[in-house]
């Protein structure tokens, strides 16, 4: 699967032990940055991977940053993208199931690596349930 990452610098260490483990689980990852912990503006690493989600370039993007807020707000200014803040598993379960989310937006001072790691597995796992569901979903894009 191809999967993007990126954030900011509350972000950034998280997304560093993320990028081994889904590369460790087979998948290919691109890294939209940024390179380093020093302060940085998220929306000019959201933007373009979620740019590059909505264009289906990748299967599903992570974003990550203090609050997932910033990263989430930014992301769903595009069409066609459904960036889903999670901090439970249950959430990210349902953000697919119902929401037909694309990226999973990470709250990195909220969740412990191993929880986040959890989330974005069953992020990934999880398919759109589609039916009902599907309607509203259709409703989202102005």
């Amino acid at each position: 699967m191809n999967i993007a990452i990126g954030g900011d610098h509350a972000g950034f260490d998280y997304k560093k032990v993320l990028i081994v483990w889904l590369k460790e689980k087979g998948h290919e990852v691109k890294d939209f940055g940024p390179f380093s912990n020093e302060s940085c503006d998220y929306p000019d690493f959201a933007h373009p991977l979620a740019g590059a989600v909505a264009k289906k370039i990748y299967n599903f993007g992570i974003l990550i940053c203090g609050s997932g807020n910033g990263v989430c707000i930014t992301a769903n200014k595009h069409a066609d993208v459904r960036a889903a803040l999670c901090w439970e598993i249950e959430l990210a379960s349902l953000s697919r199931q119902h929401n037909d989310a694309n990226i999973i937006g990470i709250p990195s001072r909220f969740v412990d690596i191993d929880k986040t790691k959890q989330m974005i597995q069953k992020f990934i796992d999880t398919p759109f349930e589609g039916g009902r569901h599907q309607n509203r979903v259709n409703k989202i894009n102005l």
